[in-house]
Formats: structure tokens, sequence, C-alpha cells
């Protein structure tokens, strides 16, 4: 049986890949910061299937929290065979106004939070010559957004690290790839498209929001063996919006 880890579990699409990858029969460790209620429900919910998971709070703007995530799941399941690095957080300023603690927050939890899990999850994968490691980006990454330069700054340097680990990891048989939603039916997207919703869908070539199980269903394709050969892509999930 593979062992994922997935971060930012407990809620939206991080729930919906947990899911998947459950029912795939994948033993799901998934991370949560400040879901405690929703982390619970949804091991309760998966536990009751006869699903192997297990849920795992863990602050990752904390600089040692990484390590010390992947030394409780190992020792409970076992080596990570599979990493969704998912976990992000999304605030508002703008350059002139953001503070320097602001920018940081927002780089250890989107960016550096990635870079140290893949460092301490991939000598297993590389010694097993198996793994998937699969960056959750955004479409930010490539068009910007007004007041989250922080935000799309660090969702861009998942990209150019995805590409780089790809190729530092492939001749072991680990792929890395990363996954760049759009606008998706989640918490963090009706909070911010009140007022906007009907913009939003006009530019969009599908004329509706995607959901977190479409999203989850490419991120459980590339963990999957279907997906050997694909490495250093950046797939977009996101109705038309950004092309190409």
């Amino acid at each position: 049986m593979k062992i994922a880890l997935v971060t930012g579990g407990a809620t939206g699409i991080g729930a919906a890949t947990t899911r998947e990858l459950a029912n795939q029969s994948v033993a799901v460790a998934f991370q949560y910061s400040s879901s405690a209620k929703e982390a619970a429900e949804l091991e309760s919910e998966l536990l009751k299937k006869n699903l192997k998971v297990k849920s795992f709070q863990a602050d990752l703007s904390k600089p040692e929290s990484a390590k010390e995530l992947v030394n409780r799941i190992e020792k409970n399941f076992g080596s990570i065979d599979i990493l969704i690095n998912n976990a992000g957080l999304m605030t508002d300023s703008s350059i002139i106004d953001m503070s320097e603690e602001l920018w940081d927050e927002a780089m250890q939890v989107n960016l550096s939070s990635t870079f140290r899990l893949v460092k301490y999850c991939a000598p297993n994968m590389i010694k097993n010559k198996w793994g998937r490691i699969i960056n959750i980006s955004s479409q930010v990454a490539l068009t910007g957004s007004a007041n989250h330069a922080h935000y799309s700054a660090a969702k861009a340097g998942l990209l150019g690290f995805t590409y780089s680990a790809a190729k530092e990891y492939g001749k072991a048989a680990v792929t890395v790839n990363a996954v760049l939603p759009g606008r998706i039916e989640t918490k963090m997207i009706a909070e911010r498209s009140k007022g906007r919703l009907e913009e939003w869908l006009s530019q969009t070539p599908m004329n509706r929001l995607g959901t977190a199980e479409e999203v989850s269903g490419v991120i459980a394709f590339l963990a999957s063996d279907k997906a050997s050969y694909i490495t250093g892509a950046a797939i977009n999930v996101n109705g038309g919006l950004v092309m190409g």
C-alpha cells in the first residue's frame, strides 16, 4: 500500500484529494493547521469506510514543523511515497502596505514548506526508486493578482522549484509536477467572489466555477502509475481561464 501525505488536507481541494486517494487504497496522512473540527470529521468519515487515514496537526509556517511532521507520519505509517504540497495561505495587502511579516508568512506556508517537505521525503523515494511529488500552485502564478503579490510570487516560485526537482529526481523514477487550479468552489473562493461572481464567470470559457473533485482527480492521476512518464509538467485546471 502506498503512503501519501496531503498538506492542507482537511478542507477544500486538500480534503477532496484525501478522499480520492483513500478511496484508491492509498494510506493517507493529512496535515491541517487550524481546521481541527474539519480534520476530525473527515478522518471519522473515512475510517467508517475502513479506509486508512490519519490527521496530523502542524503549523507549516514554522521551519522546524516539516521535519517533525514527516517523522510522526513515518512512525505511524512508514515512509512517504506520495507528497501533495497543497497547504496554502492567501492574505490581502498592496505591495506598499505589506509588512515584512505578512510577506514572510506567505513565503513560509506557500513555498518554503514545500522545499522542506520535499527535502525530507525525497530521500526515501529515491532509495525506493518510486515517488510522486505534486505541488499545488495557482493561476495567479501566471497572471499575477493585485493585492496578492506575496501569494502570487510564492505560487510562481513553486513552478521553478517543481521543474528543478523534476530534473534532480527523474533518474530515480520520482516524478515532480505542479497543478494550477483556477477558480474552484472552496471556502476561500466563496469569500472572495462576493459581488464579483458574474464577472469571474464571464472571464471563464466554461462559464462556471470548478469543483474540488475536478482538481483532486488530476492530482490522483499524477500520483498513480499511469502518470509514470509525466514529470516537470504544470497542468491548468481552470475551465480555460488561463490557457497554454
